[in-house]
């Protein structure tokens, strides 16, 4: 291969990596990963102005990293290939690894203390099957609607302390959020474990377990 095509090879591998070089087209792609979109929705729950949303989604799609298709006057955004999960997921553990700020902000989310090992999906799927676990999914009502596992439980952070009560003491409790980049789950953990409770996050989240071709509800 001579250097040239080799440079133009690489040019492209480098559009991707570019392409994900801004956290708000992180937090795009963590949104896509729930549910497919409008821009006036993913401008909504990101925070960002609906033109700036489109600038990044056109950047995105670029890359090759979203897909989007004609709902009347609006164009609905999602992820293009199940792929960009596990990269988004390697991004996470390449940081958590070598980035000594991404460990301190986690433990910081864990009220400094050690991070609870988590729970394997397979692991899950097990305690559920025999009924010995709660489960709580930890998102926003919207995004619990849209698909969530059998069984578990809505607990916003907002509302977790009104469900706390509720909870069986004696219980393990393992909560999910978003995936690689959310942070409700861990904070929840770290609610629950300060009243006494037994509780740990999920590895990954709902789109993870949601592409290993698990069960998903859409009620609740």
């Amino acid at each position: 291969m001579s250097i040239g095509v080799k440079a133009a090879l690489l040019e492209e591998y480098a559009l991707v990596a570019r392409a994900l070089a801004t956290p708000a087209r992180l937090m795009i792609l963590e949104q896509l990963a729930q549910a497919e979109r409008s821009v006036d929705a993913l401008a909504e729950k990101t925070g960002l102005s609906v033109a700036n949303c489109s600038q990044h989604l056109q950047q995105l799609r670029r890359a090759g990293l979203v897909a989007g298709r004609r709902d009347g006057k609006a164009v609905i955004y999602s992820m293009a290939d199940t792929k960009t999960l596990a990269l988004m997921d390697m991004i996470r553990i390449v940081a958590e690894r070598n980035v000594a700020e991404v460990e301190r902000i986690l433990r910081g989310l864990s009220g400094g203390g050690d991070i609870p090992e988590p729970i394997s999906r397979d692991e899950l799927a097990a305690r559920l099957a025999d009924g010995s676990v709660v489960v709580l999914d930890v998102r926003p009502a919207d995004e619990y609607a849209c698909g969530h596992i059998p069984g578990a439980l809505n607990a916003t952070l907002g509302g977790l302390q009104q469900m706390i009560p509720t909870l069986d003491p004696g219980a393990e409790i393992v909560a999910y959020c978003r995936g690689p980049f959310c942070i409700y789950a861990h904070q929840a953990v770290t609610a629950l474990r300060e009243f006494g409770l037994n509780a740990r996050l999920m590895e990954g989240g709902l789109p993870e377990w949601r592409e290993e071709g698990r069960l998903i509800s859409l009620v609740g």
